[in-house]
């Protein structure tokens, strides 16, 4: 942790790590001590205005910060899901404080779980499934969606519809499309 690349707040990412807390909002924080602010979009294409499953989201980073100042910070002590591979271990699940907010997080599988990063998405919903290989960090959350993280760039996240999600038919959905920005 006292490596030259250390920014100001990488003891206390990992202080609040330990007690299990992460940045109540979008962003992605890492072990270095920098986060990413992250932006949460949703498209509809025309014709398709009240069909979630022809919905297109896209989590972007729209800041890199080194140093930076947090007032709120969510438990993230719910753990739905777990998977090792090579050292590492993905965790997945929900904040305490509110339902629709999922967490993701890439640990060293040391018995401490040191924290390379972690990722929140107020919007996502509870990530109940989650698996890890050489290249990619993949949760699934409980809304139908397939986020797959770069290991080593999560802030350039792709995300997907769940082909096996109960997706409702385009007559079941009621109510204007929901648009974010």
């Amino acid at each position: 942790m006292n490596s030259p690349d250390a920014t100001p707040n990488a003891v206390l990412v990992h202080d609040r790590w330990r007690a299990r807390e992460a940045p109540d909002g979008d962003f992605v924080m890492f072990s270095d001590g920098s986060l990413s602010v992250m932006a949460l979009t949703r498209f509809c294409p025309p014709g398709r205005l009240h069909d979630v499953r022809a919905e297109e989201w896209r989590w972007r980073e729209v800041l890199r910060a080194t140093a930076w100042t947090l007032d709120d910070w969510v438990d993230v002590d719910t753990t739905l899901a777990s998977c090792a591979y090579a050292g590492r271990r993905a965790l997945a699940g929900e904040a305490t404080d509110h339902g629709g907010i999922g967490w993701v997080a890439l640990t060293r599988d040391d018995g401490r779980a040191t924290l390379e990063w972690i990722a929140v998405s107020c919007s996502s919903n509870p990530f109940a499934e989650v698996s890890l290989t050489a290249a990619t960090l993949t949760a699934t959350s409980t809304l139908g969606r397939v986020w797959t993280f770069p290991r080593d760039s999560p802030q350039q996240v792709r995300i997907t519809a769940d082909p096996a999600y109960p997706w409702p038919l385009p007559s079941q959905v009621r109510g204007p499309a929901r648009l974010l920005s």
